[in-house]
């Protein structure tokens, strides 16, 4: 079928709008028409080349739900009419790491970035003129509709907004995972969160879930220091030297107990800063991506060894999409988690790049494409 979706001809390069034919789920796969796609940062990275795609063009989004309107025989027993999250990293339910409980680091996961399907090298979409587009992330949910594998999607409930759904597929499963499952935040904690967007702000909502007394929310942009207090955050501040102090206030000098960085594009200097933010035996958790070949952060050796200090990496947040994205639905449905405050902005897919350019300016908490 002609599907329409926002593709990049070359990375670094522009995200436009182009005209597509996706291909027909075959065996454990199934075909989806989008509802909704969160903004994510990460596709960002791919237009400006600080993660490049290669090679190109790729049709991009990983952060998305919708409607089945087709599905080959599965083993998930998905059918046409059933609502549907992805999970921007597959799971494969048998290599070492998911059989381990860490299906975060699925070996599937090696090639969300390589284009084709990870089964035989193959394409589900191409241009007009016959080119292969890769999916990032396997599934390209900047696109009406999309064919993806069973290794990609969760089933859910009907009763929840789908528009709401789609930033559980990436944003919130990493934000909080961030806080709940890598920072192991407990009750009593302080915690600061560097970088208030869709993964910052939940991570605000996953330290205090997990009973965090002191949430400190770090943002130069005084709308995103506004809106903090609304995912849970006791102080927001414009910078990580207050944050710091801060932190030393409440708990006797000692610092924070953890510090989560969620910022746009990682530096160098905001390892440093999280880093040298933590008490003895504190955890500094790097969520976010810096360019791709960005080496080496100034963080004192000293510290390291004799504070005992951890800097721990963070990819999705160490969440399992088979059974997280269902239970974040669940705290969604009890009222514990929001997501509806999150959606500052829609637009339609013809606005994408519209969105990065407010996500840029510091605009949005999460930006949303709807699809009619």
């Amino acid at each position: 079928m002609k599907v329409r979706g926002a593709v990049i001809r070359s990375s670094p390069g522009p995200l436009e709008v182009a005209e597509m034919e996706l291909e027909d789920p075959r065996p454990d796969e199934v075909q989806v028409k989008m509802v909704a796609s969160g903004m994510c940062h990460s596709d960002d990275h791919h237009v400006t080349g600080d993660s490049p795609l290669d090679p190109c063009p790729f049709a991009l989004g990983h952060e998305g739900a919708g409607i089945v309107t087709k599905a080959g025989p599965n083993s998930k027993g998905i059918a046409e009419g059933d609502h549907v999250v992805f999970s921007a990293i597959p799971s494969c339910g048998h290599c070492r790491w998911c059989a381990t409980g860490r299906s975060n680091l699925c070996d599937l996961a090696a090639g969300i970035l390589a284009g084709p399907r990870w089964t035989d090298g193959s394409y589900r979409l191409r241009l007009p003129d016959g080119q292969p587009v890769g999916q990032l992330c396997g599934i390209s949910t900047f696109a009406e509709h999309t064919t993806a594998s069973l290794d990609s999607v969760v089933k859910i409930d009907d009763d929840i907004p789908l528009d709401k759904a789609c930033l559980i597929g990436c944003a919130v499963s990493t934000g909080w995972g961030s806080a709940v499952n890598v920072a192991d935040v407990q009750p009593g904690d302080t915690v600061i969160v560097y970088g208030i967007g869709g993964l910052g702000a939940s991570a605000l909502q996953g330290a205090r879930f997990a009973g965090a007394q002191n949430v400190i929310a770090v943002d130069p942009v005084a709308f995103k220091r506004e809106q903090a207090p609304v995912f849970g955050a006791t102080h927001a501040v414009a910078s990580a030297e207050e944050a710091s102090e801060l932190a030393r206030q409440f708990t006797d000098g000692q610092g924070a107990d953890s510090a989560i960085v969620t910022v746009g594009v990682l530096g160098a200097d905001h390892v440093r800063q999280a880093f040298g933010a933590v008490r003895k035996a504190g955890t500094a958790v790097i969520t976010s991506i810096g360019p791709h070949d960005a080496v080496g952060a100034p963080i004192s050796l000293h510290e390291l060894t004799l504070h005992q200090k951890r800097l721990q990496g963070s990819l999705f947040g160490a969440t399992n999409g088979n059974w997280d994205v269902r239970r974040l639905i669940n705290l969604y449905r009890a009222g514990d988690l929001k997501l509806d405050e999150m959606i500052t902005r829609t637009y339609s897919l013809d606005e994408v790049a519209q969105g990065y350019a407010d996500l840029h300016a510091g605009k949005n908490i999460r930006g949303v494409v709807t699809f009619a």
